[in-house]
């Protein structure tokens, strides 16, 4: 897999390591906390291995990490997840209970700190909150991390976006993610995103933060009001992917 990648600061102790896939027009982003207890978000895809340890050699000791966290059991978010357990020799997965109990904990060689709802970890100046997602975007494990201190969004594919897009911006991410929703429905990702009888009351959870900044896994990150983006991308879910539309 050929990508090309980037660093780029976009917020305070915040790095969004970048890797873009030309052959399928999509980015792949990774967030490092820069603190105390250093926190890579996004473990990668074994085969992006190599080139997102060079980015994040190029910002800190990657030995240094202590956690590694992810949203969901899939290749893109801890394929590589034990390289870098492998690299970092205090570094912990960190992820949902329920990813620790049915996928991580199996898959990992060391087990994962699994968060119930709520839950938090420090890693010195900051302070992560857990929480669940289920099937939100995908995944019965599914969850998100947001940061209190600063009040980012560490929402993995939430906002999903294509293209090679800017790194972070204040213009509108939820029009980008409804026209790749559309784009993907009648084909081999149709599915890709599920609407459950959960869906708007997670959404109205994650709004309810207030954040002020969406670390965005795929395309753009955003900085501004993050609950209207939230509730706006709650009705674009409905619009295009309820049963009922």
């Amino acid at each position: 897999m050929t990508a090309t990648n980037a660093v780029t600061q976009v917020g305070p102790d915040l790095y969004r390591i970048s890797l873009y896939v030309p052959d399928i027009d999509l980015q792949f982003n990774h967030f490092l906390v820069v603190d105390e207890q250093p926190l890579l978000y996004h473990a990668g895809l074994k085969g992006m291995f190599e080139p997102l340890r060079a980015a994040v050699s190029s910002v800190i000791d990657p030995a240094r990490l202590r956690w590694i966290g992810f949203s969901h059991f899939e290749s893109d978010e801890c394929g590589g997840l034990n390289r870098w357990l492998e690299l970092a020799p205090r570094a912990e997965p960190v992820c949902s209970q329920v990813g620790a109990l049915v996928s991580v904990n199996d898959f990992a060689i060391r087990p994962a700190r699994g968060l119930a709802d709520g839950e938090t970890i420090a890693t010195g100046r900051y302070r992560f909150r857990l929480c669940r997602t289920p099937h939100l975007p995908h995944g019965w494990d599914a969850s998100v991390l947001f940061e209190e201190t600063q009040r980012t969004l560490l929402c993995s594919d939430l906002f999903h976006q294509v293209g090679q897009v800017e790194p972070l911006t204040t213009s509108d991410v939820v029009g980008r993610s409804i026209a790749a929703m559309r784009a993907y429905q009648g084909g081999i990702l149709a599915d890709y995103a599920p609407y459950t009888p959960s869906t708007d009351k997670l959404f109205a959870k994650l709004a309810a933060l207030e954040p002020r900044r969406l670390a965005i896994m795929h395309g753009s990150s955003f900085e501004g009001d993050g609950a209207a983006a939230l509730k706006d991308l709650a009705a674009g879910f409905r619009e295009v992917l309820s049963p009922a539309r």
